[in-house]
């Protein structure tokens, strides 16, 4: 069972513990932020239900952003030849006019270029020019063909 809270009392919320959140922005049920203070939303963004930004270092999100139902923000890593497994982590900045689609990840360190789409179930690990498409591992382009459905 997960408990319900009010879209307005949510933001309240973020800011109370230090987000920056603009105006317009709609957060759905189920978002996980891991440290609000560490986060920036434009105005008229949106983030779906069940999106979890894991922010051990700065998320920055435009305007016009939105984020779809189950991504994954994830600005924590460890170096894998580290004897000490220690962090390797890095900021996250998604420019304004993105829409980032279900169950996308975006890894650390990684700039999301202006208006660009990022495709359901797509793994982001470097950065986007503006305007790119990355499309998830089995995306298909389907052809209508005329008189046929």
């Amino acid at each position: 069972m997960h408990w319900w809270c009010p879209r307005r009392l949510r933001i309240w919320i973020l800011r109370a513990f230090g987000a920056e959140i603009g105006n317009d922005v709609l957060i759905r049920h189920r978002v996980r932020i891991h440290w609000p203070w560490k986060l920036s939303v434009g105005n008229s963004s949106w983030i779906g239900e069940g999106a979890w930004i894991l922010n051990l270092e700065s998320v920055s999100i435009g305007n016009d952003v939105c984020i779809s139902q189950d991504a994954l923000i994830c600005t924590g890593s460890h170096d894998f030849n580290s004897s000490t497994f220690e962090f390797d982590n890095g900021r996250i900045f998604i420019e304004d006019g993105v829409w980032i689609a279900a169950r996308a990840t975006i890894l650390r360190g990684v700039r999301i270029g202006e208006n660009s789409l990022i495709g359901a179930t797509a793994l982001v690990a470097s950065d986007t020019p503006a305007y790119s498409r990355v499309l998830g591992p089995h995306s298909v382009s389907k052809k209508r063909s005329e008189g046929h459905e």
